[in-house]
């Protein structure tokens, strides 16, 4: 009985996300594959020039929204292949050329528009039979329930079930349950089908996914050494500034008890006191210090009791579920880690929530991490901020990230990097 009140309850969440879909592929889709077309179209006139790169980057966030529904809802990746514009682009209208000039260059571009005529048309009708599914048997058990009395001047069809008389609306009703049931069994599959329509549309070809492949792997290949370049910087001054400092007044200490211990022995045992005090500081730098490049709990127990070790030390409630039925390689396991806590971090400063989710799961070979909050909302990466950090130590390992977070919240950081558990 609870396997199949689970799955009529996840049918109607499907019949749902469908109504939502359906809304978004009619109100976004074709809104902005108008606006597209009519900005490009008004180019050769100057106008197009001024407006195409703010309607574009509006098609390709309403894109990525599609993409992250797509792995959060139905576990379908499509992959992000816009080619990232150069950061000397230059301002002014000369600016404005450059960036549709760049944005019209990119076959990702028009790949989002040939999408948007997909998902107005396909998209829309697969979307919305996985709702009609579940809500349209709905009024064939109002017409069995005495509805049909309404309509007593005129014949009113459910579907072609004309419906005038009890014995009719009895007919409706099963025509319902049977609609029902039909939707119990195919709401999830249209769901998804909605998606993997989307990504057969919106994913790029092989050369092109091989090209953004090596593109990335160069930009990640220099991030890491950047990276590791400013950690090796850190630890040095860390050491520096830290532990070395408090090492080497712990040796003057010593060598000045070594002149007094027999002329002032109440002095000495002072400084003796001093020395402890400062080798027991230097002893609790250095073990921050080898937390922060690789924390112990992370190597003695793991990716999952890490987590949960970190969400302890928020100042927010936070829970944490871990799916993993093994280990992944260190680097990976401390990457995700150190990923996870940018993301706690940014959501305990920023977000205004008071309550953080942590999800970790391992499903067709990606480690799937995602932290939500019910904060305000409008968490945007980019240069500058945290998630464009978070963004970067993914991409070392072929990873990614999707953020979701609309004014007034929740936000939503989902991470995944591919990866196999040992």
């Amino acid at each position: 009985m609870n396997a199949k009140q689970g799955r009529i309850r996840a049918a109607l969440l499907a019949a749902g996300r469908g109504l939502v879909l359906s809304i978004a592929a009619t109100a976004g889709s074709i809104t902005l594959f108008v606006l597209a077309v009519l900005s490009i179209a008004f180019i050769p006139l100057g106008i197009g020039l001024v407006t195409t790169p703010q309607v574009l980057e509006a098609v390709r966030k309403h894109a990525n929204q599609r993409r992250l529904l797509a792995i959060t809802w139905s576990n379908v990746r499509i992959p992000v292949p816009y080619r990232p514009l150069p950061k000397d682009v230059r301002s002014g209208f000369t600016g404005q050329v450059e960036r549709t000039t760049l944005m019209l260059k990119d076959p990702a571009t028009w790949r989002d528009i040939q999408w948007m005529l997909v998902d107005m048309t396909a998209g829309y009708v697969v979307a919305v039979l996985a709702a009609a599914l579940m809500i349209y048997p709905v009024e064939g058990f109002v017409l069995a329930a005495g509805l049909w009395r309404v309509f007593t001047d005129d014949r009113y069809w459910y579907a072609f079930v004309p419906v005038d008389s009890q014995a009719t609306g009895l007919a409706a009703a099963a025509l319902g349950v049977a609609l029902f049931a039909t939707g119990v069994a195919l709401s999830e599959r249209l769901l998804r089908a909605h998606f993997v329509i989307a990504r057969s549309v919106l994913a790029p070809t092989h050369e092109q996914e091989l090209a953004l492949r090596i593109d990335r792997l160069t930009e990640t290949r220099h991030e890491a050494v950047d990276t590791a370049a400013s950690e090796l910087r850190r630890i040095e001054r860390d050491l520096h500034d830290g532990a070395q400092a408090r090492l080497v007044a712990m040796g003057m200490n010593l060598g000045t008890i070594e002149a007094l211990i027999e002329k002032d022995p109440e002095q000495a045992k002072k400084l003796l006191a001093t020395a402890r005090a400062s080798s027991a500081e230097a002893l609790t730098e250095l073990r921050d210090l080898v937390r922060g490049i690789h924390p112990p709990v992370l190597a003695e127990r793991g990716l999952g009791d890490a987590v949960r070790a970190l969400a302890l030390r928020l100042p927010i409630p936070s829970e944490v579920d871990v799916e993993l039925d093994g280990r992944v390689d260190a680097p990976v396991e401390s990457a995700a880690y150190f990923a996870v806590s940018e993301a706690l971090t940014n959501a305990a400063k920023h977000s205004g929530a008071d309550r953080i989710w942590v999800d970790l799961q391992h499903v067709g070979g990606m480690l799937r991490i995602s932290v939500t909050d019910n904060g305000k909302g409008g968490a945007v990466a980019g240069a500058g901020s945290g998630l464009n950090g978070i963004e970067r130590r993914l991409g070392t390992f072929d990873g990614i990230m999707a953020v979701s977070s609309p004014a007034g919240g929740p936000t939503m950081v989902t991470m995944e990097i591919p990866c196999e558990l040992s």
